[in-house]
């Protein structure tokens, strides 16, 4: 594997790129980068600017091939074959640097059938088509990787996907890639994947394959494109520039994000490639094979590299060490002891009848539940924590490891799994670090379980007002500048000591995401030990995309630390304080502050419901922590929440399916997050596109969902009909807010449909499709990692369905029947009410009155509640609170009032209620409203619960 061929200068490497001598990736057929371009377009229906990615184009090629193919061997005219045959060859030459990241069907794949067209086997080549593009539409080539290329006519006519049985399929080994970087030849590539398939045992877990990319751009393109990558070998020979130039392709390089990339030294080409690596995607497995001294690697940043080999040549060492590191990810210590455990014949002489499934086997009328759900479930079902298995409260085994597996995965530095959901997740947290009287900043349109937390933790709340979004009557999330106003404030009042946390919403339930990076430095830079919880309950999937990580609390802790210890952000900080030194408060908002890297702490915590948008049974959540201070400061009393809120009979098949989920995104996450986003990218490109959809649904574009002031990137749209695709990257690296591509909000007030409407009546009643939110004009669909290309069909069909019959509807409408749609449809787009902000807490409650600072005792106001003499009841609709406010009376609410939607409280216990809000509730004509009473009314406090409880401050 060693090279003795001396390495080119970068400038004589950029040299013979320009003269047309590149050993970047090989073009086979030869054709210059831009020719691949035109070509490729050529070849094809649809133009490159169609596609939001690389992989739908590669999908879309293959696809045509295949159609192509068809034509050509069902036989046609000798006039229309030699067009044909053209557009073949053309197509099968430019789908060859898309190849040459891939090992199936890849280089070999493309060289046979370019032999089969080229002896006139039409009918062999179209077979062999057909059976490459099924199986990788369905993956089968993962599942009989050694079936690659089709050797004998026989193994032409075998369809993959009718003779693999399911047992088969169950004892196929998993399958995946490795990316090798060196300067090879294409026979020294060949041979050298033929000597690492030589190394191939029966007895070996997976199977791998291995592509072979000869530059620095071609293995950072590779890794992003191809997701069936798991490891890559470095070694410490090859060029830097691709000779890829395809715009589709060169996207990806974006990714590495503000890395000067030109800066980086040939003799550096290898450890700076292991670090970008696993920066874009740190679960992979990356092995450095390097010719300099190990001393001098040693103390290089090689971003967790799995191991440095000193002139390998050995390639069974270098196989096995691939294999050790996959299993590493693959193991899931939890799951492998339940199922061992329930292969042990056991006596059960404690809880659980159900346990074995005895309960069920011995009953004459409830077999049915064993006979729906299978045995194993319930041979698995136990209260035990002996026998190889363990304690969710005191974990010391297979529990603790896959936690702290966890943990790796998502760049904590401590993982706690939960059995009962995210809210139970928020409340540990909270109890946790906030002590009764600490000030805790909040989302006002945080989940009602943070609103929970903060009663039962004491804590004296500052609710943050986000961006209201009045047309879609929904609220966008907290402005920077809104939450540095605050801190400033209680700073001015000498209460910076009293302030704990901060606690937002990431990504909200609409897709806005905070920038948490910009977040978490400007208000360490007001106060540098402040606590920061990240609800992250809809966003566990983000830790897998490299657009997406950027914005998450893990990967930003571990961004922070590391920038605070650099001796250049000192400097810079000295810079920064000489440069505000002097300014005002308001001209502090102005400012990009930066924190003291000898005060600041890096305090993160994130809670995700791992089962909203990752693999888990419901109700599977983690806590994951990066707090410097959480050994010290924090352990124990973090210890003492989780048990006071985690069951002592938590579901072992729901923390079994955490571990296998944590599996699933550490060795398939990439490809799913990445599958996911492009399938939402797709229905908002079907709906846009469609004129009829267009004429009765719009699909909220970034413009629509984040104000211009906090779009420093400009990008209105992902997608427009007119112009196109933009990519997201600027938007999720610069802006204060980025939108989820992965949720699509959709617009159906022109449709004369309210939210709640058209999600029960049309979509769920009439058609199936399932959602969760909605608001006074919108409904909410959101792709998840199970998300298909056949549902996104299916919803798009259902959509022109519903707009084809309302075209038909008001077709044929009488004049009045017109006149009435046409009312609905003004009311829905252009009569919609202010989202009234945060008014405040009663004085009674209020502790920063005379500081003016905004925070409330949210807990006395709670229980204060409990002694019904101290409430009062009034009417929403008979004018009777407006009467009362008229006549001087502060109406105070006694509960949380949570209208569904938009889900959040509008009212909390001690908050004086203000026309506004009022207005807001009578306007939003939704059915079930959480604290509300419609045959009693309003509950608020009477004046003398109000009197007595200011008097006892």
């Amino acid at each position: 594997m060693t090279s003795s061929r001396k390495r080119p200068s970068r400038n004589q490497r950029d040299n013979d790129r320009d003269n047309g001598n590149d050993a970047g990736t090989r073009n086979p057929e030869g054709m210059d980068d831009s020719g691949a371009a035109v070509a490729l377009a050529a070849a094809g229906n649809t133009p490159l600017g169609e596609y939001y990615s690389a992989a739908q184009l590669r999908n879309d090629r293959w696809a045509t091939l295949k159609s192509l193919a068809a034509r050509l061997s069902a036989g046609v005219d000798k006039g229309d074959r030699e067009p044909l045959v053209d557009r073949i060859t053309a197509m099968l030459r430019t789908l060859a640097p898309v190849e040459a990241y891939w090992a199936f069907p890849g280089r070999r794949g493309l060289e046979q059938l370019s032999r089969l067209l080229a002896r006139g086997d039409v009918q062999d080549f179209a077979r062999l088509i057909t059976r490459m593009v099924r199986s990788l539409q369905s993956g089968s080539y993962r599942r009989r990787p050694a079936s690659f290329v089709a050797e004998t006519e026989r193994e032409l006519d075998e369809d993959p996907e009718r003779i693999e049985t399911n047992e088969q399929r169950a004892q196929s080994r998993p399958f995946f890639e490795i990316l090798i970087v060196d300067d090879l030849s294409p026979a020294q590539q060949e041979a050298q994947s033929t000597a690492l398939r030589e190394q191939r045992r029966a007895d070996d877990r997976f199977i791998y394959e291995p592509v072979v990319v000869t530059t620095f751009e071609d293995a950072l393109i590779g890794v992003l494109f191809n997701f069936n990558i798991q490891s890559v070998v470095v070694r410490h020979d090859f060029g830097f520039r691709s000779a890829n130039r395809m715009e589709i392709l060169q996207r990806y390089l974006s990714r590495v994000g503000d890395e000067d990339l030109d800066a980086i030294e040939p003799e550096d080409y290898g450890p700076e490639l292991c670090r970008l690596l696993r920066k874009i995607r740190p679960e992979l497995d990356i092995f450095l094979v390097t010719d300099r001294s190990v001393e001098d690697i040693a103390s290089r940043d090689l971003g967790g590299c799995a191991r440095v080999f000193y002139n390998q040549e050995d390639f069974t060492e270098l196989h096995l060490n691939i294999l050790r590191s996959l299993n590493a990810r693959y193991n899931t210590p939890f799951f492998t002891a339940l199922k061992e455990y329930s292969k042990q014949p056991t006596g059960v002489f404690h809880a659980m009848p159900i346990s074995r499934g005895k309960s069920l086997i011995r009953s004459n009328w409830i077999r049915d539940m064993s006979e729906f759900y299978g045995m194993n479930i319930f041979l698995a079902e136990t209260s035990a924590t002996s026998g190889g298995l363990d304690s969710l409260l005191d974990p010391t085994g297979p529990i603790k490891l896959a936690q702290e597996l966890a943990a790796r995965a998502f760049g904590a530095k401590q993982t706690f799994f939960a059995t009962n959901g995210t809210s139970t997740c928020n409340k540990i947290v909270v109890q946790a670090i906030v002590r009764p009287g600490d000030i805790v900043l909040v989302d006002r349109d945080c989940h009602k379980s943070h609103h929970y937390g903060m009663v039962l933790a004491g804590a004296n709340v500052v609710y943050l007002d986000s961006y209201p979004l009045n047309e879609y009557s929904m609220y966008g999330a907290v402005p920077l500048r809104e939450i540095k106003h605050q801190l400033l404030k209680l700073k001015k009042a000498g209460k910076l000591d009293r302030v704990r946390m901060l606690l937002l919403t990431n990504c909200t339930f609409d897709g806005i995401i905070y920038n948490v990076e910009r977040v978490m430095e400007e208000c360490l830079a007001i106060k540098p030990d402040l606590v920061f919880l990240w609800d992250e309950a809809w966003f566990a999937f983000a830790r897998f995309s490299p657009t997406y990580r950027q914005r998450t609390a893990m990967a930003t802790a571990e961004v922070l630390r590391a920038r605070f210890r650099d001796p250049a952000y000192a400097r810079r900080y000295a810079l920064h304080q000489a440069e505000i030194e002097g300014m005002s408060d308001e001209q502090l908002l102005e400012t990009r502050l930066l924190p003291n890297p000898d005060k600041a702490r890096v305090r993160a915590y994130a809670t995700q419901s791992t089962h909203k948008t990752l693999t888990s049974l419901r109700q599977g959540s983690m806590i994951h922590v990066y707090d410097q201070d959480f050994k010290g400061e924090v352990e124990q009393a973090f210890r003492e929440a989780y048990m006071t809120h985690t069951s002592t009979s938590p579901n072992y098949q729901i923390i079994a399916s955490l571990d296998v989920g944590r599996r699933q995104v550490e060795l398939e996450g990439y490809e799913f997050v990445q599958k996911q986003i492009e399938a939402a990218m797709a229905m908002r490109k079907a709906i846009d596109a469609h004129p009829l959809l267009r004429k009765y649904f719009k699909v909220l574009s970034v413009s629509e969902m984040i104000p211009a002031e906090h779009r420093a990137s400009g990008i209105e749209s992902y997608w427009d009909h007119k112009q196109g695709w933009n990519d997201t990257w600027d938007a999720f690296s610069h802006d204060e807010f980025a939108l989820d591509a992965s949720r699509v909000t959709l617009a159906v007030g022109a449709a004369g449909y309210d939210g709640d409407t058209f999600k029960n009546e049309i979509l769920m009643n009439r058609h199936g499709i399932q959602i969760n939110k909605t608001s006074r004009n919108t409904v909410l669909f959101m792709t998840n990692i199970g998300t298909t290309r056949s549902s996104v069909a299916y919803l798009i069909e259902v959509l022109v369905k519903v707009a084809q019959e309302l075209d038909a509807q008001l077709e044929d409408a009488s004049g009045m029947e017109r006149r009435g749609f046409d009312r609905r449809v003004k009311s829905l787009t252009e009569e919609y009410p202010p989202l009234p902000d945060f008014s405040r807490f009663h004085d009674a409650f209020r502790r920063g009155r005379a500081e003016g600072t905004a925070e409330g005792d949210i807990r006395s106001a709670y229980f204060l509640a409990y002694d019904e003499s101290n409430c009062d009841y009034f009417a929403l609709d008979d004018g009777s609170m407006e009467t009362a406010m008229d006549g001087g009376r502060e109406l105070v609410s006694s509960a949380f009032i949570i209208p569904y939607p938009p889900g959040f409280p509008i009212l909390v216990p001690g908050q004086v209620i203000s026309k506004e809000i009022l207005h807001f509730m009578r306007a939003l004509d939704v059915k079930e409203i959480h604290g509300y009473r419609p045959d009693l009314g309003l509950r608020v406090f009477t004046d003398d619960a109000l009197a007595k409880a200011g008097s006892a401050r």
